[in-house]
């Protein structure tokens, strides 16, 4: 599959309605995100099973802003609408492939618990926010 250019507007259910999507945020000013296209590209053929996407920061402000880009090129990774991977920087070949291989492998019942307890801690240090102390035990 080849890699897709993606807006703001499509980036939410691209992530959403497939197991597993790649986003390569670049810019055409950038020579290390030309370095790194042509890399992704061809490794998007090889794996028909993964949305290989691109987000041009420049068009994309807002959801370059939004994912907390600060350094281009940037490599996300998502799995089940989990955020796996995030990387900056250009990956040579064999490098891009271990990220691929590395996301396919993940137990994602083990990442689906870990996100639910850190959301639950995170509920918990919220409440805990009024200011009532918790007893020891």
């Amino acid at each position: 599959m080849a890699t897709v250019d993606i807006t703001g507007e499509q980036f939410a259910s691209t992530v959403e309605e497939n197991d597993i999507v790649l986003v390569d945020f670049w810019a055409e000013w950038c020579g290390p995100c030309k370095q790194f296209g042509p890399t992704y590209s061809a490794i998007s053929e090889k794996h028909p099973d993964v949305v290989f996407s691109k987000v041009d920061t420049e068009a994309e402000q807002q959801l370059a802003a939004e994912a907390g880009i600060t350094s281009i090129p940037t490599l996300m990774a998502f799995r089940e609408k989990v955020l796996v991977f995030s990387q900056p920087g250009a990956l040579n070949a064999q490098q891009l492939e271990q990220v691929v291989d590395a996301v396919k492998a993940l137990d994602m019942e083990e990442v689906h618990a870990h996100v639910a307890r850190s959301q639950a801690e995170a509920a918990a240090a919220a409440a805990n926010q009024d200011g009532t102390q918790i007893p020891e035990a």
